[in-house]
C-alpha cells in the first residue's frame, strides 16, 4: 500500500511545499478580523461590523479543519526532534481545541444574530478573547517550530536523514 504514495520530497512531504501555513493564514486572518470587527461593532453599534464579522468567523471555522488534516499529515511526516516534540504536541492540542472553541463561537453567534443581529452579549466578547489569545498561541507554537526547530526545512530534514539530527 505505501508504494501507492507518491516519494517524498526534500522538504520530508509528499507534495510541493508545506500546505498547513498557507491554509493556518487564512484562519488566522479571519478569526483575529471578527475579534477586532465585534469590539468595534459593539462600540459603534452597526450591524454591518457584526455580519462582516460573523462570515469571518463562519469561513475561519471551516478552515480551521483543512488546517488541522494538513497539519496532522505534515506533523507526521515531520521527524520531530528533541524539544520539538513537546512544542508540536502541545500546538496540535491546542489546534483542536481551538477548532472546539471556533465551532461554538459560531454556533452561538448563529444564535444570538437570529435574535438581535446589533447585540453581542458579554460572554461572548469574553469568548472572543479566549480566540484571540489561542490564536496569538498557536502563532507562537508555529512560527517556533518552522523559524527554531525548522520542521519540514531542507537543512534539517538533511540532518535528520543523515543522522545527524535525531
Amino acid at each position: 500500500m505505501l508504494e501507492l504514495l507518491p516519494p517524498l520530497n526534500d522538504k520530508n512531504l509528499p507534495w510541493l511545499d508545506v500546505i498547513h501555513p498557507i491554509v493556518v493564514h487564512f484562519v488566522i486572518a479571519m478569526a483575529l478580523i471578527s475579534v477586532v470587527f465585534d469590539l468595534i461593532g459593539v462600540v459603534t453599534r452597526r450591524q454591518n461590523l457584526f455580519e462582516v464579522s460573523f462570515w469571518n468567523l463562519l469561513v475561519a471555522t471551516v478552515a480551521i479543519f483543512v488546517a488541522i488534516i494538513f497539519g496532522q499529515v505534515e506533523a507526521g511526516l515531520a521527524n520531530p526532534y528533541g524539544a520539538s516534540r513537546d512544542i508540536l504536541n502541545i500546538h496540535s492540542t491546542i489546534g483542536w481545541s481551538l477548532a472546539g472553541v471556533l465551532a461554538v463561537l459560531t454556533g452561538w453567534r448563529y444564535v444570538v444574530r437570529q435574535k438581535d443581529p446589533t447585540v453581542l452579549p458579554s460572554g461572548f466578547l469574553v469568548v472572543d478573547g479566549l480566540l484571540a489569545a489561542l490564536v496569538f498561541t498557536q502563532v507562537y507554537l508555529g512560527d517556533k517550530l518552522v523559524w527554531v526547530y525548522g520542521l519540514h526545512t531542507v537543512p534539517v530534514v538533511d540532518a535528520i536523514r543523515s543522522g545527524v539530527i535525531s
